[in-house]
């Protein structure tokens, strides 16, 4: 137990690295965004110790600074910093290859029968339905209206 006491008192800088790094390894994991926030209270609390003057440095005085700078970042990242936790407007169809056909133009390959033939889109050719389940001519230009699984729903044009 004293080799314990020994190991953990004084709370050196060394400390507050271990526990930034622990912190953010686990945000790695878990992606909450808050745990960051709280290995960089952290690393402010490790920064305190190393450069606070006089008595200023204490144990109680570096979890002081810990638990202020958590709190400050954790109001600051739920409110000003808010949109950092949400993906922004980007690409909303980037992996998704089917809902990036929606609007895409082709020609049926061959006749659709029962409302089901294949187009070629691109330099592809789609399995595909009728939206309205009417049958498509050979070489009719196409629209896709829609997709489910590997299927696009298209209309001729």
């Amino acid at each position: 137990m004293d080799m314990l006491v020994e190991f953990l008192w004084p709370v050196t800088i060394w400390h507050w690295l271990a526990v930034a790094a622990i912190l953010f390894g686990i945000e790695m994991m878990l992606g909450t965004f808050d745990l960051l926030l709280i290995a960089i209270a952290a690393l402010v609390a490790a920064a305190w110790t190393a450069f606070a003057p006089g008595g200023l440095g204490a144990w109680e005085m570096q979890l002081f600074v810990f638990f202020v700078t958590s709190v400050v970042l954790i109001v600051l990242g739920r409110t000003v910093f808010n949109g950092l936790r949400t993906g922004g407007p980007g690409e909303p169809t980037l992996n998704k290859r089917m809902e990036r056909m929606l609007g895409a133009r082709g020609t049926a390959v061959g006749g659709f029968s029962a409302g089901r033939g294949r187009v070629k889109i691109g330099d592809t050719e789609w399995a595909a339905e009728s939206a309205d389940g009417s049958d498509i001519d050979a070489g009719a230009a196409i629209e896709v209206d829609g997709a489910r699984s590997t299927v696009v729903i298209v209309r001729p044009i």
